[in-house]
Order: structure tokens, then C-alpha cells, then sequence
């Protein structure tokens, strides 16, 4: 792997920083899945665990939130419902169309991404200091907001 930056790190772009903390982020929260009974799962099958709804979502919505093909979130979907992490439905208000749901193994390994997420949270909070990291979720959340009001809006 080379220790070059790329142009947008160089540069210190918003999506450059962004990415940053989410990529350690996601190697924090993956990286011992294993010893929690879930070697099967890997960073990739993060775009449908942060995508699928409470009560189950369509394959169709979950690639379109993810930004990527029908057809990618299909695969991802099957790898975890062939290890029993996902089921498939009937949708009740399209009976030709079918709903991913987490079972309760899926539950489990989401749980399990929740308090490693927190984990890296305090992780941060103890490096930076609680009130600089509480003010930095809180600008966040407000981006976020403000990100997801803009594109429904159109």
C-alpha cells in the first residue's frame, strides 16, 4: 500500500476529511467481528446493514440509498441471507415484491455494530476531549440535517 496522499487529501477537500474518520471507523467496528461469532461479514455488507429499515426494506430502496446497482445489493443481500442474517418477505403492500428483514442472527451482529461504533465514539471523546467531541457531533448532526433536507428537496 503506498504512503502517497491522493490529490483530495492533499488538498484537505470536505470529502477528503470526511472520509478520513469514517474509514477508521469502519475498520474499528469490523475489525474483531470475528471473535463476536461473525466472521462471515465484511465492511462491503455495511451497505445494507446501515440501509435496511426497522421493519425491512426492498432491494430496489437499499441500492438506491447506498448509490449503487439493483443488482450489487442483491449480492450483498443473498451473502448474508444464505448465513442467516437476512430473511425475505413478502411486502405486505406489493405482493410481488419482496422485503429484506433482519433475523434475530442479523439483529445480533447489528447490535453488535452499534456498541462498537460507540466504542470508537469514546475513543475519540478521550483523544479530543468530551466538549470539543460533543461539539463536533453536534455540528455534524446539523450538516447531516441540513444535507438531508437539501437533496429531498430536490
Amino acid at each position: 500500500m503506498s504512503n502517497k496522499s491522493s490529490v483530495t487529501e492533499e488538498l484537505g477537500t470536505l470529502g477528503a476529511l470526511l472520509r478520513a474518520p469514517f474509514d477508521a471507523l469502519q475498520e474499528f467496528v469490523y475489525r474483531d467481528l470475528g471473535r463476536a461469532g461473525h466472521r462471515d461479514v465484511r465492511p462491503a455488507h455495511s451497505a445494507v446493514l446501515r440501509n435496511i429499515a426497522r421493519e425491512g426494506s426492498r432491494v430496489t430502496e437499499m441500492a438506491e440509498r447506498a448509490g449503487m446497482t439493483k443488482q450489487s445489493m442483491a449480492e450483498l443481500i443473498e451473502h448474508l441471507r444464505a448465513r442467516g442474517y437476512i430473511e425475505l418477505a413478502p411486502d405486505p403492500s406489493d405482493g410481488r415484491a419482496k422485503l429484506a428483514r433482519l433475523t434475530a442472527r442479523g439483529w445480533n451482529l447489528h447490535g453488535t455494530l452499534v456498541r462498537r461504533s460507540r466504542e470508537f465514539e469514546k475513543e475519540c471523546a478521550r483523544r479530543i476531549g468530551e466538549a470539543e467531541w460533543r461539539r463536533f457531533r453536534a455540528l455534524l448532526q446539523r450538516v447531516a440535517h441540513w444535507s438531508i433536507t437539501r437533496s429531498r428537496s430536490g
